[in-house]
């Protein structure tokens, strides 16, 4: 398996510093002050997933495939996580958006 430390780095803060940050602007933008944290939880889901067009942009070529399926995998191990709620950073963000706003 080639090194993809990168991708793993990135996908495992996707949430932390872009998604998260998209969904609490969405819920500011539509003035949904206390949205439930279901709501929050898919917002952030939602934006995460926008991720793979990103990784369309790569080559075209066998190698290319498996990166972009091994971050999709990934991907969707941290997107399970947000929506059981085992996302540290995803809850805390809610928390801090819908205790403060």
């Amino acid at each position: 398996m080639p090194d993809y430390f990168e991708i793993e780095r990135l996908v495992e803060d996707l949430a932390k510093i872009y998604a998260t940050a998209c969904a609490t602007s969405w819920f500011k933008l539509t003035q949904n002050k206390k949205p439930t944290r279901e709501e929050f939880r898919n917002k952030v889901v939602e934006y995460m997933r926008h991720f793979n067009y990103s990784l369309q942009a790569f080559p075209q070529s066998p190698e290319a495939d498996n990166f972009r399926n091994y971050a999709r995998g990934l991907l969707e191990n941290e997107i399970q996580g947000i929506l059981l709620g085992k996302n540290n950073e995803v809850e805390k963000r809610y928390r801090y958006y819908a205790d403060y706003s």
